[in-house]
């Protein structure tokens, strides 16, 4: 006999729909933008209103404030985490446009791409509603960050499991790994931008190539013998003469970074605005940045761990497969699942960025293909990361393994009170009351969380506002 504890959806299911009618209705009136900007401009404000005080109503009778209390810490230490790596990204972005001049970039033919000629093909053998569609700019770098914002909030709502900032701590540390990975892949090997004018627009580093590209890359960059030559001697042997200068202004301890930005008189003197105006840079950067958080936005609404509600004992317990057969391991206790309607809509829409970052050659083919198994395999490896963390859970776990016998003979006994009583040995402790009855003092938190977090999004939706 087997007993199985039917799963539950918790994006679809826990919450309502609403939180996926949410998401498209926010993606719907902000595309008004596109199609009539005096509507778009009378809605967008009605919508943000609208889901502001639902929020807001809800604070009072969410359960779980301590355990929110507890991922704070996580969650700041990712964030700054997160804000290394962008500056260790800028920086990286910087050098590999500046290091072989202006020159190079504007000379420097586009790299062959199949994935380009495909959506060329099909412009000619699709109708044009299709085309249209795929040409559409329906979403962006700040809808996905807003999309993932309000699956964050959702928690209010019991759409996710609690606590809602720990899903954020997750999602924030690894974008950070993410994008460090994306930093020291594009790096090493630097490779031509899909739109060869883009550095020129830009930035205004020197025409030239910094000197350490003039001694080890420009002599060997198109003579074949010198190339075979320098792979026979494994020495950069090549005489270069004297080197172009590149300016010097004063950084004080910072004049380490001179080399790697390679400022100009005309962009000013501070080394942080040099990096402010990296923006996504221009070379091609292996792997995509807009598809790496479109990615884990996708995998945070799709995959999702579960508690599911005894219909015996009225308990939120892990989902639990219990077998007749002694010798049988006890199933997946936590498992993964489906998120719901709303997360194919998401998914499709990851699809119509990538094609779209191809089609308007901000990047090459391979570069949105690498985002997406990288974002799927790093949201996997840091679910691993979080799982161990909650040690409660494991301690749970141990329990349910030294009763599974018992349990398993008592559901075969229909002994209801003795399977009532073996599960409340291993059921988590759900018994918090809204916040709001503990201690009017208590507010502060929730409050300072809630203000934190949209000065977050607004700061975010600021810093992306040039994409």
């Amino acid at each position: 006999m087997k007993w199985l504890l039917p799963i539950k959806r918790c994006s679809g299911g826990c919450g309502g729909r609403g939180l996926g009618i949410a998401a498209i209705l926010y993606i719907t009136v902000d595309y008004l933008r596109e199609i009539s900007p005096p509507l778009h401009s009378r809605v967008q404000p009605i919508l943000w209103s609208l889901l502001a005080l639902a929020v807001v109503v809800r604070i009072p009778f969410y359960r779980h404030w301590s355990a929110e209390f507890r991922s704070a810490v996580p969650f700041v230490a990712s964030v700054f985490f997160l804000l290394f790596t962008l500056l260790f990204e800028a920086l990286s972005v910087r050098f590999v446009t500046a290091v072989l001049g202006l020159d190079w970039h504007r000379n420097t033919p586009p790299l062959p791409d199949t994935g380009q000629w495909l959506l060329l093909a099909l412009n000619e053998k699709l109708p044009l509603l299709v085309v249209d569609t795929l040409r559409a700019h329906i979403i962006g770098l700040h809808h996905f960050l807003m999309l993932f914002i309000m699956l964050g909030f959702s928690v209010l709502f019991d759409s996710i499991k609690s606590p809602g900032l720990g899903l954020g701590a997750r999602y924030i540390f690894t974008m950070a790994i993410g994008r460090f990975l994306r930093a020291i892949s594009f790096v090493p090997t630097i490779l031509p931008s899909a739109r060869p004018w883009c550095a020129s627009a830009r930035f205004g580093v020197p025409g030239y190539p910094h000197r350490w590209a003039q001694k080890y890359y420009v002599p060997y960059a198109s003579d074949a013998d010198a190339i075979s030559e320098l792979i026979r001697k494994d020495f950069a042997y090549a005489e270069v003469g004297e080197y172009l200068s590149d300016y010097h202004p004063d950084w004080g301890m910072m004049n380490f970074l001179i080399d790697i930005l390679r400022p100009t008189p005309s962009e000013g003197s501070s080394w942080y605005h040099l990096l402010k105006k990296a923006g996504g840079g221009c070379n091609d950067l292996i792997y995509s940045g807009h598809m790496l958080v479109a990615v884990l936005t996708a995998m945070a609404w799709t995959v999702l761990f579960l508690f599911q509600k005894c219909p015996i004992c009225n308990l939120n317990l892990p989902l639990v497969v219990i077998s007749s057969d002694p010798e049988s391991s006890i199933g997946n206790i936590i498992q993964e699942a489906y998120g719901g309607f709303s997360s194919g809509f998401i998914w499709l829409l990851v699809m119509h960025s990538a094609q779209r970052e191809v089609r308007e050659r901000h990047h090459y083919t391979v570069d949105c293909v690498a985002a997406i198994y990288v974002g799927v395999l790093l949201w996997k490896m840091t679910g691993l990361i979080w799982s161990a963390r909650d040690l409660g859970r494991d301690k749970r776990l141990s329990k349910l393994e030294k009763v599974q016998s018992k349990l398993t003979q008592a559901a075969k006994d229909s002994d209801i009170e003795k399977v009532r009583e073996l599960l409340k040995e291993v059921a988590p402790d759900n018994s918090e009351v809204p916040y709001g009855q503990k201690s009017k003092f208590n507010w502060l938190f929730p409050c300072t969380i809630i203000f934190s977090t949209l000065t977050m999004v607004l700061v975010a939706f600021i810093l992306t506002s040039d994409g």
